[in-house]
């Protein structure tokens, strides 16, 4: 069986039996929450040799990180690059597909999955972000939208500009949690492409967990219903959505914190959170490892 491997940015990953700790933590400063194109070449580099030839779920530690989802994804192409292309379905309460000025960041980096050649299709399940509606239209990065490579599966938020547009085909819009998860699953009975699951646990509801960011309403069994629905198809997963706080040095990093009101967390309430993620992960590693998984 193929190890859990943490990638450990910032110590917020509690201990999983057997998994392969990277330590990570002078990256902290220069890849969380964004990071210019050259220094996410340099964390390439770096995974690339430390990271083991064989592994199992990834866990990244706070969801300011999972644009590092990007490079495990690319990861993947020395296997299906030039045999089978592979689906990617992302768990988030955001669709991560937004405009990035300053290189990528950990709301940007869909966009990129979905310029992967070797990458059929991208779903982001759970949205309920206004990141999707009117106001934030522009900042939507519509390519692979209009491509037929993306496709948001959403509730809560009024879509009508997209369809003014064109775009019904990639904004599937839901009532509840349990409706969303049981469209989604009717798609995919028939499809027999591998996929890659990326779970940013801000898409669960408050009661199941608390997080950095604005979360969504999916109850943990959502999550697990999809996953036991994939089946046979996964060959890479990863885990985000930690809790953590960090203070940037960087001006630019403490004005663009502040605009996503990630307030401090105290200390008691800090690790009582941490605890509630550990048990979080231990079922979701639970269901994943009844999966084989194939990665470089």
């Amino acid at each position: 069986m193929n190890k859990t491997v943490i990638l450990d940015f910032d110590n917020s990953t509690g201990t999983i039996p057997d998994a392969v700790r990277i330590e990570l933590g002078q990256w902290q400063e220069a890849i969380r929450f964004g990071c210019s194109q050259a220094c996410f070449s340099q964390l390439k580099q770096e995974l690339e040799q430390k990271l083991p030839e064989h592994y199992g779920t990834v866990l990244m530690g706070s969801g300011d990180y999972h644009h590092v989802s990007l490079l495990l994804i690319k990861r993947l192409q020395e296997y299906f690059g030039a045999t089978k292309p592979i689906e990617v379905v992302i768990f988030d309460n955001h669709p991560d597909n937004m405009r990035y000025l300053f290189g990528i960041h950990c709301g940007s980096w869909v966009s990129y999955v979905a310029q992967l050649p070797f990458v059929s299709h991208v779903h982001v399940l759970g949205i309920t972000s206004k990141d999707i509606g009117l106001a934030h239209s522009w900042e939507n990065r519509l390519a692979p939208l209009f491509q037929g490579k993306l496709t948001y599966w959403n509730m809560d938020v009024k879509i009508g500009w997209a369809k003014k547009i064109g775009l019904s085909h990639a904004f599937r819009s839901f009532a509840s949690p349990e409706e969303l998860v049981s469209a989604f699953i009717q798609t995919q009975q028939r499809n027999t492409r591998p996929v890659y699951v990326s779970i940013d646990k801000d898409v669960l509801a408050k009661d199941v967990v608390q997080t950095n960011w604005d979360q969504g309403r999916m109850q943990l069994n959502h999550l697990l219903s999809v996953i036991n629905s994939l089946n046979q198809r996964i060959i890479g997963s990863d885990i985000t959505g930690e809790v953590s706080q960090w203070e940037y040095t960087s001006w630019l990093k403490r004005m663009l914190s502040a605009m996503d009101k990630q307030e401090p967390i105290p200390e008691a309430t800090l690790s009582a959170w941490q605890q509630q993620h550990h048990a979080v992960n231990q079922q979701l590693l639970s269901a994943l490892v009844q999966h084989p998984q194939t990665t470089r």
